[in-house]
C-alpha cells in the first residue's frame, strides 16, 4: 500500500453493503488500542448499524454516517452522532490507511455537510493522531478528565473538544 495522500477524497452515505468492511476495520487490534475501544462482536455491530441504516434521514437515531473513500476505495467511516446532549463527530480510519492525511481531509468534509455547532469530540488522552486531526479542522480541548470503563471503551483518560 503505498504512503502518499490520495489525491481523491470523498464522503458518501453508508450503505448497507458497507457493514462488513466496517466491522472488519473496528475488530484491528491496533485501531482498538490507539482509539482506547473495545470491539464489538457483528451480531452487536450489525444490529446497531441495521437501526442506523433503517432510519434514512436520522430523525429516530440521530445519526449522520458516511464512509470515507480514498480513491474510490472505503478506507473508513466518519459520523455524527448525538452524545451527551450535544452533537458529536467521530471517524474510523483502517490501519493501512494512517498517516496519509485521510483523516484530515474526511473530518472537513463532514463539517461541511454539517453546520450545525457547538459539535464535540472525544478521543483517548494517548491518542495524539486523533487529537491533531480535530485540531487542524478547529477543534479546541475543553477537558481533559479519567473515565471509566463502559461497554464500548477501556478505562483512559479522555479528552473532549469542542468546534464553535
Amino acid at each position: 500500500m503505498s504512503r502518499t495522500s490520495p489525491t481523491d477524497i470523498r464522503l458518501r452515505r453508508t450503505t448497507a453493503d458497507d457493514v462488513r468492511l466496517l466491522h472488519s476495520f473496528e475488530i484491528d487490534e491496533a485501531s482498538n488500542e490507539l482509539a482506547g475501544t473495545k470491539p464489538r462482536d457483528w451480531v452487536t455491530f450489525r444490529a446497531r448499524w441495521d437501526e442506523i441504516l433503517a432510519d434514512a434521514d436520522g430523525t429516530k437515531t440521530g445519526v449522520m454516517p458516511r464512509v470515507i473513500l480514498a480513491d474510490g476505495v472505503v478506507v473508513g467511516a466518519v459520523n455524527i452522532s448525538p452524545h451527551e446532549g450535544g452533537d458529536s463527530i467521530g471517524y474510523w480510519i483502517a490501519r493501512e490507511h494512517w498517516g496519509r492525511g485521510i483523516a484530515t481531509r474526511a473530518v472537513g468534509l463532514m463539517l461541511g455537510e454539517f453546520a450545525r455547532r457547538p459539535l464535540y469530540a472525544t478521543a483517548g488522552g494517548h491518542n495524539l493522531p486523533s487529537i491533531r486531526v480535530l485540531g487542524k479542522n478547529g477543534f479546541e480541548v475543553v477537558s481533559r478528565c479519567m473515565t471509566p470503563e463502559t461497554a464500548r471503551t477501556v478505562a483512559r483518560e479522555t479528552v473532549t473538544l469542542v468546534l464553535e
